[in-house]
């Protein structure tokens, strides 16, 4: 996940295995958007709305593996098993998700 970040100075930063490049999070203006994925992930319910969490009909493969919390935030489990880049299906998993929310790590398009 570290070498997804891209550093200043880098003009032409290519993160490994195909996942995006990722701003630092000083980088950043928006506290409450995450600023990477990770196997399991803490959504507060300011950054679940930033980011467009929940949506039915496009999220249903992460709210199988979802749960709301008391406070309204969401924990969020991107596969059954702990994240492993090297397993295809799980890479493609990760893929899929920073695809579903450019906001994480500053991707999006202002």
């Amino acid at each position: 996940m570290a070498q997804q970040f891209r550093q200043p100075g880098d003009a032409l930063h290519v993160p490994p295995h195909g996942l995006p490049s990722l701003k630092l999070p000083w980088d950043r203006s928006t506290p409450e958007i995450p600023h990477f994925l990770g196997w399991l992930n803490y959504w507060s319910a300011a950054a679940a709305q930033a980011i467009g969490f929940p949506d039915p009909t496009r999220d249903a493969e992460l709210l199988s593996r979802a749960r709301r919390t008391a406070s309204g935030g969401w924990v969020v489990q991107l596969t059954d098993a702990p994240l492993d880049l090297d397993n295809p299906t799980h890479l493609d998993t990760l893929r899929r998700t920073y695809e579903r929310f450019p906001e994480i790590g500053g991707r999006a398009v202002p």
